[in-house]
């Protein structure tokens, strides 16, 4: 279990329901839930600042969101569909059907995009068209890893935040397995946390360096997490 290195506190609207966030070509994208209230935003990564926002049919509830080439997909809870957003623009292309519930949302280096739904799975979808195409059980220890919600794929791995918790949990989607565990309980201070709900956040900067926020939580804290290195890795010397 590794803990978060602060860098950097960036002010985030404390009104975000914040379910999705990815960091692309210098714009920090965030989905925002809650019926009525759900929109895809455009940000400035370095100071929070909204630089154009559109809201959801109002009936939807936000979740999830990923950009694949000039679109973004952004999944609802549990409407049924999915939406996809010209990223440029942030203007509704179309609505397509998803079965079960939409949770979390990130694009993979193989290609596949990847889904959570509040289980202990990750499922796999096509960028065309989020058609599903298979799935994988994620286990930690040995157990079933349930929950899973907001998704950050990074190279060959998916970072997925856990539900309720200040946990974030590194998955194999090859074998779904759990190898590493990030704690970051304790990143708002108390006054930050009066009137805050869950960390559900993460977008890959570069590196090893993250953005990390949550539902309803007035900053967005840049930090480094530093996997611990392989068993048998020989360290460089000096």
């Amino acid at each position: 279990m590794i803990r978060p290195e602060v860098l950097a506190e960036i002010p985030h609207d404390p009104a975000a329901f914040t379910q999705g966030f990815e960091l692309h070509d210098g714009v920090l994208y965030e989905g925002t839930g809650r019926v009525g209230e759900s929109e895809i935003r455009a940000l400035d990564p370095d100071t929070g600042a909204l630089r154009a926002a559109t809201p959801l049919p109002p009936a939807y509830f936000g979740e999830g969101i990923t950009v694949s080439g000039d679109a973004i997909w952004q999944l609802t809870w549990r409407d049924g569909v999915a939406l996809e957003w010209d990223r440029e623009t942030l203007a509704l292309r179309r609505e397509v059907p998803v079965d079960g519930e939409g949770w979390g949302l990130c694009l993979a280096d193989d290609g596949r995009i990847v889904r959570s739904d509040g289980t202990d799975r990750l499922r796999f979808h096509d960028p065309a068209d989020l058609a599903e195409t298979g799935s994988v059980a994620v286990t930690r220890d040995g157990s079933p890893q349930p929950e899973l919600n907001e998704l950050e794929c990074v190279g060959d791995r998916v970072w997925a935040n856990v539900w309720q918790s200040d946990e974030i949990v590194r998955i194999d989607p090859a074998t779904g397995t759990v190898d590493l565990v990030v704690d970051a309980s304790g990143l708002l201070d108390p006054a930050g946390r009066r009137g805050a709900d869950v960390l559900n956040g993460i977008a890959h900067v570069a590196g090893d360096e993250y953005l990390l926020t949550g539902k309803l939580w007035p900053t967005t804290f840049r930090v480094r997490l530093t996997a611990p290195p392989e068993p048998g890795a020989v360290r460089p010397a000096g």
